[in-house]
């Protein structure tokens, strides 16, 4: 599908959405809607309210669609992208193979969620059926998005189109990643994906295999790692700026276990085939690193991936064990179902130690107990810096990837203290778990003065229109670049 921004309406496209804000003007507006295609200015506003995804669908004599999309009170970039996620997604099957789309009465930066939302809405969660369903006409290569902008919005909306563009494209793969089972989907693929992707797009990779892995002394992920028969990879991707040596440093950390059964704390068979989703902090990362050098974002950015499967057999870790870390840091192993927090000890030390970056977050699919407090509606923020915690809340809201803070209080320490190690992974009570997950990590960011860590445990993989499944979100790629752009 190819898109086309223009300042005239022409009659090439068949189909027609017209988003329609629901404020004081309404009547007003559905009066001059009434008189536009020959309706009963009553019977029109007493049948379309504008709410939240609203849709009304209107025909006109010479066989032209027009559907009236309901947008709500408040416009959020949430809201935009939402609200065309779900009208694209439902009426696909419908749509001719042009489509028009009046942006001319709004702002043209919200040209980026309506982009996003309609390049979400072609999404087929179907990745592995033998029984795909054909390729919709506007959504083959043959099919036209046409957006009407207004004359002095050309220049902005060009450029708002051209990120639009760059982040969809990036964010579909990382669907696809996540929603991909995990015997499709084993550490090497994630390295591979990475490789490929740097040379694509101009950033360089280094995967570490097992025997290097070994040899770093990255000892923590190679504990998580020992059930599986898959070995881990310890990806590193780095983009540099042209011409900006003094580029702000910024270091990623995403959580990339491909596959999480618990290990020996096995976890209950219900719900056990999602955690093929356990890479979501993984995929953040993925994704932002590619879309950073689509856009030659002015940053100096670096992302570290350890990645492994949690299985269970022999020789996995046993509750109890000690292990060790790339920091030398000994821990006592409580619950191996806290692995995640395991691996990233490693890619924070490793990050800290050979980068030294300005700013350090890391992402993860970490903790149940986020999701007891926050539910389905925003991430966990937990961070030592109050700036970095403003400029993570702005892009947060900015982009509709909420985010919501919660404390780091030394009060806390006292949940991860072991009787034979420097820490424990798990403080074993059913209370505060994120929050004693995010002092664990503390101790492996070596106090970094500008640290935040993001639990996306209940915003990664959940509930959408796509499937009877809980199903992948790409949650944070938008969060983190639009930081990466404005913080």
């Amino acid at each position: 599908m190819q898109i086309q921004l223009t300042t005239t309406q022409p009659l090439s496209a068949d189909t027609l959405i017209l988003p329609i804000q629901q404020t004081d003007d309404l009547p007003e507006v559905l009066n001059a809607l009434a008189n536009r295609f020959n309706l009963t200015p009553a019977a029109l506003q007493h049948d379309f309210k504008a709410d939240f995804r609203e849709v009304l669908l209107l025909y006109q004599s010479e066989g032209r669609k027009t559907y009236l999309l309901g947008l709500g009170k408040e416009l959020t970039a949430m809201i935009w992208l939402r609200a065309f996620r779900e009208l694209f997604f439902r009426q696909k099957d419908r749509l001719t193979p042009t489509v028009g789309v009046d942006l001319s009465g709004f702002d043209a930066d919200v040209i980026e969620s309506v982009v996003l939302g309609i390049r979400w809405g072609g999404y087929d969660l179907k990745l592995h059926s033998t029984d795909k369903p054909k390729t919709t006409e506007f959504y083959s290569e043959e099919g036209v998005l046409e957006i009407y902008i207004a004359d002095q919005q050309q220049g902005i909306a060009e450029e708002v189109l051209h990120r639009a563009e760059a982040i969809a494209a990036t964010h579909r793969q990382m669907l696809d990643l996540m929603n991909s089972p995990s015997n499709y989907k084993i550490p090497q693929v994630l390295a591979d994906w990475a490789i490929a992707s740097g040379r694509q797009h101009g950033y360089s990779v280094t995967v570490f295999d097992k025997a290097e892995i070994e040899r770093q002394g990255l000892l923590a992920l190679l504990s998580v790692n020992k059930g599986s028969e898959h070995p881990p990879v310890f990806i590193i991707a780095e983009y540099k700026p042209d011409n900006l040596p003094d580029a702000k440093k910024v270091g990623l950390v995403g959580k990339g276990v491909t596959f999480d059964t618990g290990g020996i704390s096995i976890k209950p068979s219900t719900g056990m085939h999602l955690m093929k989703s356990d890479m979501g902090g993984a995929a953040a990362v993925l994704g932002t690193m590619e879309i950073a050098a689509k856009l030659r974002l002015p940053v100096h950015l670096i992302g570290i991936i350890p990645a492994t499967e949690n299985m269970v057999d022999g020789h996995a870790t046993k509750p109890g064990d000690v292990i060790g870390s790339y920091l030398g840091k000994t821990i006592e192993v409580i619950d191996t179902d806290a692995e995640g927090r395991i691996i990233l000890a490693d890619g924070l030390g490793y990050m800290v130690r050979n980068f030294q970056p300005d700013v350090l977050i890391d992402l993860a699919t970490l903790t149940g107990s986020v999701i007891g407090t926050l539910g389905y509606h925003a991430a966990g923020l937990f961070s030592n810096n109050d700036d970095l915690t403003s400029q993570l809340l702005k892009s947060a809201t900015q982009t509709g990837e909420r985010l919501w803070p919660l404390p780091l209080w030394d009060v806390y320490k006292e949940d991860i203290l072991s009787d034979v190690a420097d820490l424990k992974n798990f403080s074993g009570k059913p209370l505060a778990g994120a929050i004693s997950a995010a002092k664990f990590l503390e101790v492996f960011t070596e106090a970094h003065p500008a640290w935040a860590h993001l639990d996306i445990a209940g915003m990664a993989f959940t509930d959408t229109e796509f499937g009877t499944q809980k199903n992948a979100t790409g949650f944070g790629i938008r969060l983190l670049i639009d930081f990466l752009r404005n913080g």
